[in-house]
């Protein structure tokens, strides 16, 4: 067999690299996240600040979901930032976060892989029921179905000291005055001691 030249060698790494290229721009999509003190919604306790946005506008959306907007089809995005100003770092593996209205009611953050499913559309697939098309064969529009979606959600579960971590929570509710965000499950990491927990306005001027 005679071996590759190299014009045709270096096509080959064009087209398996190709892929990956656009793959990459599509991902870095520019959504810039300040730092947690310059949001008027936070709170600081132990040296842990944490700030939080509810994303319920079109201007809003359009910054970090481009054309989709979340709350229109019934979910609304909450940007959460949280700065360590502490000298361990924080676990955050176990971090629970609840939307409470004015009146008290609790809604717990829908996980971000879930989100695909709420609103118009199909729900989760179910096992066939005697269809002669698979369930995997339908194909329908989902239109919470984009990569910002998972791509942009509150991922980090260590975050070391001086350092900074960020990322969207989903809730399936309108947005309401006086709500707040609850947060816990913060711990050291070193110690395992628990961190107080957050109780975050979401209704200040932004």
């Amino acid at each position: 067999m005679r071996p590759l030249s190299m014009p045709l060698i270096a096509c080959v790494a064009l087209l398996i690299a190709a892929p990956r290229t656009f793959a990459d721009k599509k991902s870095e999509s520019k959504f810039e996240v300040g730092p947690a003190a310059s949001y008027p919604s936070k709170q600081t306790s132990d040296n842990v600040t944490i700030a939080a946005v509810a994303y319920d506008t079109d201007d809003l959306a359009h910054t970090a979901f481009g054309k989709m907007n979340p709350y229109q089809s019934g979910v609304l995005p909450v940007l959460v930032i949280i700065q360590n100003d502490t000298q361990v770092a924080i676990r955050m593996d176990n971090v629970k976060v609840e939307y409470v209205s004015l009146d008290g009611s609790r809604i717990e953050a829908t996980p971000a892989m879930d989100v695909k499913f709420v609103g118009p559309g199909p729900k989760r697939p179910q096992p066939n029921t005697g269809s002669p098309i698979p369930p995997g064969l339908i194909k329908h529009k989902r239109p919470l179905a984009a990569w910002e979606i998972e791509g942009r959600a509150f991922a980090a579960r260590m975050l070391p000291p001086h350092e900074s971590a960020s990322g969207f929570f989903y809730f399936q509710t309108r947005h309401q005055p006086g709500a707040k965000l609850y947060l816990t499950g913060l711990h050291e990491a070193n110690s395992g001691k628990e961190i107080l927990y957050f109780e975050i306005p979401l209704d200040k001027a932004r």
